[in-house]
């Protein structure tokens, strides 16, 4: 599900001060590769901003807070998950402004992928540390189960568009040099897939199971899980739009019988 693995961003400032954009999973080549640009730089770490509370971002945090015992860390409050990691979690709010190396970083609070998520926009640059909001080339999995929605991340795929950025650096995949694109290919695959999942309601098809196997035909079992969450998530849409109804485990349109 991470792809190729996860990036992390480190800014060192001209004061030699230090800010890194989600902690990672704890990998010593990870912590040995943070130590070294540090040194580089001649910077201490005196911020960890976590995008989000998901283990590939989160779980890195007490091994760095044992490596560097003077940085704070930060993210949005998810009291479900927080509580997981062995550390002072201190709380970012929405247009909270972070200094990085010389300039300054504004938390965007965007969920959908997790109640918690937030995006760091660079408004010198207009860049945005966008953690899990997009991947190059995939799309990305709403945990309906746990904490995604499906209606919130649209709109942090809006909100992000009306920035009108000029590249995206996300926690996995490539730098994105042509957000506009990508965001608006994002915004029309998830509409796709809604009049996909409507159709199926149509076809009779009422369960999870059988709706992902309408859709998507010979997908590889590792992936069904994934699959069955973002039809979920699109599902409880069109629940809460008053465009589907669940009765008894069951799925189907308001007018069908």
């Amino acid at each position: 599900m991470t792809g190729s693995g996860n990036h992390t961003y480190l800014l060192i400032g001209t004061d030699g001060s230090a800010v890194l954009i989600d902690a990672g999973v704890g990998d010593g080549r990870h912590l040995e590769a943070l130590a070294q640009s540090l040194d580089a730089g001649r910077a201490h770490l005196r911020d960890v901003i976590v995008t989000h509370g998901h283990m590939d971002h989160a779980s890195g945090a007490p091994a760095i807070a044992r490596e560097h015992p003077g940085a704070r860390f930060f993210k949005y409050p998810w009291r479900e998950e927080d509580g997981k990691y062995s550390i002072e979690w201190l709380p970012i709010r929405e247009g909270d402004r972070f200094a990085a190396g010389d300039s300054s970083l504004v938390a965007l609070h965007t969920p959908g992928h997790s109640p918690d998520h937030v995006a760091l926009w660079h408004e010198d640059s207009r860049s945005a540390f966008t953690g899990d909001l997009v991947v190059q080339g995939s799309s990305v999995m709403i945990h309906a189960t746990k904490g995604g929605d499906l209606a919130q991340y649209l709109l942090a795929l809006e909100r992000l568009l009306a920035l009108t950025p000029s590249r995206l650096l996300p926690a996995h995949g490539p730098e994105i040099p042509n957000p506009d694109a990508l965001l608006r290919s994002y915004l029309e695959h998830r509409r796709r897939r809604e009049a996909q999942v409507i159709d199926a309601l149509e076809a009779g098809r009422d369960a999870v199971p059988s709706i992902v196997e309408s859709i998507y035909d010979g997908l590889a079992p590792a992936l069904v899980p994934a699959a069955s969450e973002n039809v979920r998530a699109h599902l409880e849409k069109l629940k809460r739009e008053g465009r589907a109804v669940q009765r008894d485990g069951r799925w189907r349109l308001p007018d069908q019988s």
